[in-house]
């Protein structure tokens, strides 16, 4: 009876193909909008997470997430040091400077000043170049996306591709020469701005309007110490809020989700999703249960039991969901991987978002499957024969 059933559901083919076109549908929307929002929303801490090394961040008690810089005193930093349990603790620059390009057009970029000695807080991945060559006179070092963006050089004919640029070039931040001496890759941030590297002594010089320049001081606990007491015994002897890694990613991620509306219409969009995928699927499913009711009302007749019948079509309504959520998820998967390296947009798969979407779109068959047993469960197989 299970094999009867498979053929009436790949026997009407129209209907087959429209229930499986609804749940991809579905299955898509409620995969690839949360999926853009997981990675439009780890951007906000990208910065954090690309400096791995340092495991707590210490910063002025007013600020509330990683682009809200209050810089410090220098001074401030020596207290830092002073702490108990605190290995090492090195400063960082994190300032919005203009550059200049060849052509003379201002590009907005973020600057990283490292601390000289050591360059901790630099980019992890070094596409050309070294990340020592910081130390050379007048040097930068640029993420990928950034020399291959918004600082690529213009093309030589109108309406040509833009030049990535490359190691040796020179641009102008502040009347004041830089030359590109490597090209890194890194996450990019919510800002999507060019992102420049240098010494921190040398961020001062092209800063010069600026009169505090520390914007982060960068915290390695001693072996044996936990980070998080560190913190706690950082911010009551200075008076400095001190934060882990992962604090410093949560108070940024929350101050996005609490002050935006993103949340609100990523999950809009997922909610449209789902209802529109259960209606389509609802009814086209029900009309094919319509269309074969003289069928069951046969086998109903021939002694084919309720469970029966109730097996039957709960086989019909999981095998359509399993193919449109796989059709669905398959399509999110190549989008994803076609994105994986984009400057603009991007998806961020996993399994938890997988499970999520595919217990939603179970919910969805199962909903389907609902009124097409209710009606299958009252039919009085007489109604049929004397139709």
């Amino acid at each position: 009876m299970l094999h009867i059933a498979l053929k009436m559901l790949f026997g009407d083919r129209g209907k087959y193909l429209g229930i499986i076109t609804g749940i991809a549908l579905a299955s898509l929307i409620m995969i690839q909008q949360p999926g853009i929002l997981i990675s439009i929303l780890s951007h906000t801490y990208s910065f954090i997470s690309d400096i791995n090394l340092p495991d707590i961040w210490v910063m002025d008690p007013k600020v509330q997430f990683i682009e809200d810089s209050k810089p410090l005193l220098d001074t401030q930093l020596y207290q830092v040091r002073g702490v108990q349990g605190v290995e090492w603790a090195m400063p960082l620059y994190k300032g919005n400077q203009r550059v200049r390009l060849a052509n003379g057009e201002t590009v907005g970029s973020i600057m990283i000043g490292l601390d000289d000695a050591t360059l901790i807080g630099g980019p992890a991945v070094m596409i050309e170049g070294r990340l020592a060559d910081l130390r050379l006179p007048d040097s930068v070092i640029v993420n990928e996306d950034g020399a291959r963006g918004r600082l690529a050089k213009a093309a030589a004919a109108p309406g040509g591709k833009s030049i990535p640029l490359k190691i040796g070039d020179v641009l102008e931040i502040n009347d004041k020469r830089a030359t590109v001496v490597g090209i890194a890759r890194g996450t990019p941030t919510f800002q999507s701005q060019p992102i420049l590297y240098t010494t921190y002594n040398r961020a001062k010089n092209y800063a010069l309007s600026e009169r505090k320049l520390l914007s982060f001081i960068l915290v390695k606990s001693k072996a044996g110490e936990a980070p998080r007491a560190v913190a706690r015994r950082i911010s009551r002897q200075t008076g400095l809020a001190a934060y882990t890694a992962e604090e410093f990613k949560e108070k940024s991620l929350q101050y996005f989700l609490n002050n935006t509306n993103i949340l609100v219409n990523f999950g809009f969009v997922v909610i449209i999703g789902f209802i529109v995928g259960a209606a389509v699927t609802g009814q086209i499913f029900y009309n094919f249960t319509l269309d074969n009711l003289r069928y069951f009302g046969v086998y109903k007749a021939m002694g084919t039991t309720d469970r029966l019948l109730l097996r039957m079509i709960m086989l019909q309504a999981l095998l359509v969901g399993f193919i449109g959520f796989g059709l669905g998820a398959g399509i999110c998967g190549v989008f994803a991987a076609a994105t994986l390296h984009s400057n603009d947009l991007t998806m961020h798969l996993n399994w938890q978002l997988l499970l999520g979407s595919g217990t939603a779109v179970l919910l969805i068959v199962l909903l389907a499957a609902l009124f097409s047993i209710r009606k299958v469960m009252k039919l009085e197989p007489a109604e049929v024969f004397k139709g």
